[in-house]
């Protein structure tokens, strides 16, 4: 068309702004979404950045992705986008609205999400009555997993998982989401809406940015429900699929307002924001001056990077070993992480942590490749040992160091931590004799940080005069048993050599 001609008309419909120019999906064809062709997600899609735009919105939009077909919006929405797990996007909404109230948050879930793996979040989600808004995609089917039944699929619909068809003596009726939500007191808006013909996809675009709008008002909990097709795992094709949404779905799930509180609810209070990290002391009752802070000399500040793992059996004292350090970490300025892991059992079950301590930010908390590994018993000797990096310190609770765990690229201390403890009073200190020899060998922190820390998590003065003496005993052996050139490369700032 030429410019002359173009200039006879107005635009009165155009791609919405809240939509990227192009979307990076597909390298190939980046005018394109990914959804099949047929699928309602493009639809709804549009309905909702239309929404956005008329409202004027899309500086405080949220959107919220769980895992499904919807899983990739953030490659089409111009505005913050989290991803959560399957599921769960009810309850990051719920954390993403909280903490900052005056955005607009969309959680955007299909059926097999939010009404099957994610029921017990929708349902307390709504219950709460969260300022939020969700779009839920039924489309009676697991769709992006291959075609397995859902709690949403019809009697009779078949599936990969009901291939004679939804049987409800073996699996169940459909779940109606939506009349389900609306029997609690605290939802204000719940619609059903379809995309089976014109007619109805009018209707529901009215319906998307009704339950938008009511958020903006400050409403509260409002749902959309819309009945979408999937022409590719219903194998039929985009107009069958479609026309199956009006004639068959609809029997089942009846479209309509099936809640509408909105003439009676006044704006919620928006909840007060979490406080700053300089307001919590007060509000834990600590003066600032009481906050411990122990500068760590200049030779020690040069460079920490302790990648340690620590691991044993539940009981062993790990968690609180990794805990001592990480806090006396914090207490020396330094940048500090500490991750638990363990197994259902409280007590002989598996267990162990990790902790970072570095005067550098932390990328993440995990410890895959650690420099420091504390195995306090030999099957987590034998589970962590390869990981340890070349260079790195294997501390191994036990009297002897099992051959087949020997490497020549790493340093190892193999004591009888328990006996040292054992003799000090207690065998349960074993692990701050284990913390001390590292401390000794790393020469990370000062000691009034990690008396410090140590003062601040053991309660108990007998447990806490018991693990100072356990400390400074992991420092004697160290000393007592090594005389070996620290790598510099790897622990920079610590002695050369360590005097016998």
């Amino acid at each position: 068309m030429s410019s002359a001609m173009e200039s006879d008309y107005e635009v009165v419909h155009s791609k919405a702004k809240v939509f990227y120019e192009t979307y990076a999906r597909k390298e190939e064809l980046q005018h394109q979404t990914h959804y099949c062709p047929g699928c309602g997600h493009g639809i709804v899609h549009k309905m909702l950045a239309k929404a956005i735009d008329e409202l004027g919105i899309q500086n405080q939009t949220v959107l919220i992705s769980p895992v499904g077909c919807s899983v990739f919006a953030y490659n089409y929405f111009d505005v913050g986008n989290i991803q959560a797990a399957h599921g769960r996007a009810p309850a990051v909404a719920t954390a993403a609205k909280r903490s900052h109230p005056h955005s607009i948050v969309i959680s955007y879930q299909g059926d097999g999400d939010l009404s099957a793996i994610g029921a017990a979040e929708i349902l307390h989600a709504a219950n709460r009555g969260e300022n939020i808004t969700v779009l839920f995609v039924n489309n009676a089917i697991y769709s992006m997993t291959g075609g397995q039944a859902a709690p949403t699929t019809l009697l009779g619909q078949k599936s990969t998982t009901t291939p004679f068809g939804r049987n409800a003596a073996n699996e169940g009726y459909p779940l109606r989401m939506s009349e389900l939500l609306a029997t609690l007191d605290a939802p204000v808006y719940i619609e059903r809406v379809g995309l089976g013909d014109n007619k109805q996809i009018a209707q529901a675009g009215r319906a998307v940015k009704r339950a938008v709008e009511n958020q903006v008002r400050g409403l509260g909990f409002s749902m959309i429900e819309v009945l979408s097709p999937c022409p590719t795992i219903w194998k039929m094709s985009a107009v069958e699929a479609q026309h199956w949404v009006r004639d068959v779905m609809e029997k089942t799930y009846p479209l309509g307002v099936v809640c509408d509180r909105t003439k009676d609810r006044e704006p919620r209070v928006a909840t007060n924001h979490a406080p700053s990290l300089e307001e919590i002391p007060a509000i834990l009752g600590i003066e600032h001056e009481d906050l411990p802070h122990i500068p760590i000399t200049s030779n020690e500040a040069s460079h920490v990077d302790l990648h340690v793992r620590v691991a044993g059996f539940g009981g062993q004292g790990v968690l609180l070993l990794g805990e001592v350090l990480a806090e006396a970490g914090l207490d020396a300025g330094l940048e500090v992480s500490w991750l638990p892991s363990y197994g259902p059992e409280m007590r002989s079950g598996t267990s162990n942590c990790h902790v970072r301590v570095s005067n550098e930010p932390i990328d993440s908390p995990l410890v895959t490749v650690p420099n420091f590994l504390i195995a306090m018993n030999e099957p987590s000797l034998r589970k962590f040992d390869l990981s340890v990096q070349t260079g790195g310190w294997v501390i191994y609770n036990g009297d002897v160091f099992p051959d087949d765990c020997e490497r020549e690229d790493v340093n190892v201390l193999a004591l009888n931590f328990t006996q040292a403890a054992n003799e000090l009073g207690d065998p349960r200190a074993a692990n701050m004799v284990m913390l001390g020899a590292l401390l000794e060998i790393s020469g990370a922190l000062p000691q009034p940080s990690i008396d410090e820390a140590l003062h601040r998590l053991v309660k108990s003065e007998r447990w806490y005069q018991l693990d100072e003496r356990a400390l400074a005993r992991g420092r004697e052996l160290y000393r007592e048993t090594h005389k070996h050139p620290i790598d510099q490369d790897l622990f920079p700032g610590t002695p050369k050599e360590v005097a016998v």
